[in-house]
């Protein structure tokens, strides 16, 4: 005999408690069903976590640098186990306010335990059946460990197993050159480790527009990392002292040698053990679970928020997926992801703040252009915080007058590109920006500038 419930809430990430919380509140009696820890990843071992790891690093590096300021310090040291627990405690109080909000919330069941689906309306929680006319998956991701050569009698580690690291690494090798392995490869060569960064692609972060690529490498560089791109043969094997990690590029050492290798090769969704077979619940090559502009799956009544959708990789998406499913459920709204400008950062020091549509993207499109870059050398509050890496890029519609895309990389470039998605999100001609009136001294007072430079590409 099944246990029912109006709806199953299965994942406990971003978008499944919040959802919870509306149902609860419009009086449905609500399973949530979680097997890990409350949060999911971005308390856990995501955004929370890292982001106080990269608060240290900046403040060791800035402390090396004190003497720039007038600032005498002294020899700067950093105790990596205070750090780690630096960046353990706040993930913890944050997981903490969560599993209180939701122990509070009237009319919400919370089980501990791995759910399948068994059927369109029924999911089984270690041998207990639930039922519910309405499902919702938000299972989220986990770190990819695809098969490499020689990597089975090797250690490698993943952004998850770095946060429980008790010695700081002598030599890190980070296998990947994107968002994840970039901001751990930075941080913990501000702590103190030497660092070597190994990317298949000719450039890092591929997506991004090869100027933005170049400046990160360059910024990385002038902080003593490796960077070995062009790695054609990516291959592990035992060596005194560590793991080889075979690189193979077209110039350089045929190997590195580290005392650690992180493997951040990209995400896997939480798929494969969820029953989605018994449900009829579609998935694509991936494993990403299909789901329509409105996040309803392939099944009527039931939808897929977050990681596990591929819809999205970040918190903030997780979040509006919630916010989509919620309102068109609870508000009458005909809310789509399509609406959705994309967004994200990456939070190296300093960050990269990136709306809509890169140059090269913008330019696949073969719609005329207009197109503005300016060096943070130029930025007036990046001088005076002598914190002037970097630049700003935008790319606008020569006909519609509609900014495609932005890109700031530079001191508060995570924050000010908030001032050109907010634009873009209102649909605004680029005009109405470039009257806008920003304070000064900041970072998003050199926007209108950009846009009244903006020339015919």
């Amino acid at each position: 005999m099944s246990k029912a419930f109006d709806a199953i809430v299965i994942g406990a990430g971003q978008a499944g408690p919040a959802l919870a919380g509306r149902l609860t509140a419009a009086g449905m009696q609500v399973a949530l069903v979680e097997r890990g820890r409350i949060g999911g990843t971005c308390v856990n071992t995501g955004c929370t976590p890292t982001k106080a790891l990269v608060a240290s690093a900046y403040a060791a590096h800035l402390a090396r640098r004190s003497a720039e300021y007038g600032i005498g310090t002294g020899p700067v040291t950093v105790d990596f186990p205070t750090v780690i627990a630096r960046a353990q405690r706040i993930a913890a109080e944050s997981r903490g306010r969560n599993e209180a909000w939701l122990a509070g919330m009237t009319g919400l069941t919370l089980i501990r335990g791995h759910a399948r689906l068994t059927g369109a309306t029924t999911v089984e929680v270690d041998g207990e059946v639930l039922s519910a006319p309405q499902i919702f998956l938000n299972v989220g991701g986990r770190p990819s460990r695809p098969a490499m050569p020689g990597s089975d009698p090797v250690e490698t580690l993943t952004n998850e197993e770095m946060l429980t690291l008790t010695t700081l690494p002598e030599h890190l090798v980070v296998v990947g050159g994107s968002y994840i392995g970039l901001e751990f490869a930075q941080m913990f060569r501000r702590f103190g480790s030497r660092v070597t960064i190994v990317e298949k692609a000719p450039h890092l972060i591929a997506r991004e527009d090869p100027e933005i690529s170049d400046a990160i490498r360059a910024m990385l560089e002038a902080e003593g990392i490796a960077v070995r791109t062009d790695a054609t043969c990516i291959a592990f094997s035992p060596a005194d002292g560590g793991i080889a990690v075979g690189v193979d590029c077209t110039d350089g050492a045929p190997e590195v040698v580290g005392t650690h290798v992180l493997l951040a090769v990209g995400r896997t969704p939480n798929t494969d053990d969820l029953g989605l077979d018994a449900a009829g619940v579609a998935v694509d090559e991936h494993g990403y679970i299909i789901v329509d502009d409105h996040l309803s799956t392939t099944v009527p009544g039931i939808w897929a928020m977050g990681d596990c959708n591929g819809r999205g990789a970040f918190t903030h998406t997780a979040w509006n997926d919630y916010e989509i499913v919620a309102a068109n459920l609870l508000d009458g709204d005909d809310r789509r992801v399509s609406q959705r400008l994309p967004g994200y950062a990456l939070y190296t020091d300093p960050p990269l703040g990136r709306v809509g549509l890169t140059d090269t993207q913008a330019r696949a499109t073969g719609r005329p252009l207009l197109v503005s870059s300016r060096p943070m050398t130029r930025v007036a509050r990046a001088i005076e915080k002598g914190e002037t890496t970097g630049l700003m890029t935008i790319v606008a519609d020569a006909e519609t007058r509609h900014i495609l895309g932005a890109a700031i990389l530079g001191t508060g470039g995570d924050e000010a590109i908030h001032g050109i998605l907010d634009m873009m999100n209102a649909d605004q001609a680029l005009d109405t920006l470039r009257w806008a009136v920003p304070i000064h001294p900041t970072v998003s007072e050199l926007i209108p500038t950009l846009v009244l430079d903006l020339k015919p590409c």
